[in-house]
C-alpha cells in the first residue's frame, strides 16, 4: 500500500480536468433531489396513502438503507473495475427507482423503489469525492472536493423551487417523473463524456476489503471517521427529511413550508463550497470543529429562542451553513487521509457507516414526534451529534490534516 496519498501536480488544471469535476458536480445533484423530493412531497404521500408519520419515517429510512449498502458494496468496487463504470451503474440504479415511485399506486412499492434509489445513489456519493480529487491539483484539491458537496444542497434548492409551484398542480409523482428525467439525462452524459483518471489507471493494484482501511497506519483515522460519520449524518438526514414538515406544522402555507427547506439548503451550498477552502489555508480539523460547535449554537437558539417566520427562515438558513457545510468537511479529509488505490473503498465504507445513523435518526424523530416529544427536545438532542462529530475529527491523529 501506499504511505502516502499521491499529491497532484501544481500545474493548472486542464479543461477535460475542470469538466469532470463539473460532472461529479452535476452527479451531486442527485442526491439533493433524492432526499428532498420526498421531504417536499411527504406531506401529499402522507395524504394520499393515509400514513402516520412513523410510516413516512420508513420510507425516508428505505432510501437512505439503499445508499447504505451501495456504500459498502457498490462504491468499493470503483477501486477495482474503475469509476465510471460504477456511476453508470449506479445512474441506471436511480433513474429506474425515481420513475418507479412515480408511477407507484401503493405504499410496499414505494418502499422498494426508494430502496432502489437508494443503492445507486450509494455507489455515486464516495466516487464522486474520489474522483474529483484525482483530477484536482494541489492548490485546488480541497476546494473541488468540498465544492462538489454543493451540488447537493444546489439540486435540493431547485428541487424545492420546482416542486413549490409543481406538485399543488400536478401532483407529487410528476416530481418523481422528472427527477428520473434528470437522472438518466446524467447517465448519457457520463457515458459519452467520463473516462478513468490519469492517476487512477496507473495506481498500483492493492488488496480490496474494509482489511485494508484497518492496517495499523490507517486504523486509528478509520475507526475515528467512521464515528464521525455516524453521528453527523444522524442529525444532518433528520434535518433535511423533516424540517419542511415541521414547518407545515406550525402553520405555515405548503409553498412557505417549502421555501424553509430551500433556506437550509441556500446555508448548505455556502458552507459546502466554502469550507474545503477555510480548511485549506486554516487546517481542515480546526476549521470542521468551528462549524460544527457554530451548527450545535445555532440548533440551541431554534430550540429555545421564541421563533416567528422571519427568525425561523435565517436560522435554517445559518443550520445549513454550519451544520451541512460543517458535515461536508469530511469529504476533503477522507481524500487526504487514503490514497488513490483505495480511496474510493475508505470513502465508500467510511460513508456507509455514516449511513447507519442516517436511518435512523429520521425513523427516530418520527417515532418520538409522533410521541407527542416537543420540538424544542428534538432539537436538542438532535444537535448533540454534531457536537460529538465535531470533537471526533478533531482528534484524527493525521498529520496531512
Amino acid at each position: 500500500m501506499e504511505n502516502q496519498i499521491k499529491l497532484q501536480s501544481n500545474s493548472p488544471m486542464s479543461g477535460f480536468q475542470i469538466l469532470m469535476v463539473a460532472l461529479c458536480f452535476f452527479m451531486n445533484f442527485n442526491d439533493g433531489i433524492d432526499v428532498l423530493i420526498v421531504s417536499f412531497s411527504s406531506s401529499e404521500i402522507i395524504r394520499e396513502f393515509g400514513l402516520s408519520k412513523t410510516e413516512m419515517g420508513y420510507i425516508f429510512s428505505a432510501g437512505l438503507a439503499g445508499m447504505t449498502l451501495g456504500c459498502f458494496s457498490l462504491a468499493p468496487l470503483a477501486d477495482k473495475y474503475g469509476r465510471r463504470k460504477i456511476f453508470l451503474i449506479s445512474l441506471l440504479m436511480i433513474s429506474l427507482g425515481m420513475f418507479g415511485v412515480a408511477f407507484a399506486q401503493a405504499y410496499l412499492p414505494i418502499l422498494g423503489w426508494r430502496f432502489l434509489t437508494g443503492l445507486g445513489i450509494g455507489g455515486i456519493l464516495p466516487t464522486i469525492a474520489t474522483t474529483a480529487a484525482e483530477y484536482s491539483n494541489d492548490k485546488y484539491r480541497d476546494f473541488n472536493v468540498g465544492l462538489i458537496q454543493a451540488g447537493w444542497p444546489i439540486g435540493a434548492i431547485l428541487t424545492g423551487l420546482i416542486c413549490a409551484d409543481l406538485i399543488p398542480l400536478k401532483g407529487w409523482h410528476y416530481a418523481f417523473f422528472l427527477a428520473g428525467c434528470f437522472s438518466a439525462m446524467m447517465t448519457v452524459l457520463v457515458f459519452f463524456v467520463m473516462k478513468d483518471s490519469e492517476e487512477f489507471q496507473s495506481k498500483k493494484i492493492e488488496e480490496q476489503g474494509v482489511k485494508v482501511l484497518l492496517t495499523e497506519e490507517l486504523k486509528p483515522n478509520t475507526w475515528r471517521l467512521w464515528l464521525a460519520a455516524f453521528f453527523g449524518f444522524m442529525t444532518l438526514y433528520t434535518v433535511m427529511s423533516w424540517v419542511p414538515t415541521i414547518a407545515k406544522d406550525s402553520g405555515m402555507p405548503f409553498e412557505l413550508a417549502t421555501y424553509v427547506g430551500i433556506f437550509l439548503n441556500i446555508g448548505a451550498a455556502i458552507g459546502s463550497s466554502s469550507i474545503g477552502a477555510l480548511g485549506s489555508k486554516f487546517g481542515l480539523k480546526k476549521t470542521h470543529f468551528i462549524y460544527m460547535l457554530s451548527a450545535f449554537t445555532v440548533m440551541q437558539l431554534y430550540a429555545f429562542l421564541p421563533l416567528n417566520t422571519v427568525l425561523i427562515f435565517i436560522l435554517v438558513m445559518f443550520i445549513g451553513v454550519f451544520a451541512q457545510g460543517g458535515f461536508n468537511g469530511i469529504w476533503p479529509i477522507l481524500s487526504r487521509i487514503y490514497p488513490t488505490s483505495i480511496r474510493a473503498t475508505g470513502v465508500g465504507y467510511t460513508v456507509g457507516i455514516g449511513r447507519l445513523g442516517a436511518i435512523l435518526g429520521p425513523a427516530v424523530f418520527g417515532i418520538l414526534s409522533d410521541s407527542q416529544v416537543s420540538n424544542t427536545v428534538l432539537f436538542v438532542l438532535f444537535s448533540l451529534p454534531l457536537l460529538v462529530m465535531g470533537l471526533i475529527i478533531r482528534t484524527l491523529p493525521s498529520p496531512k490534516l
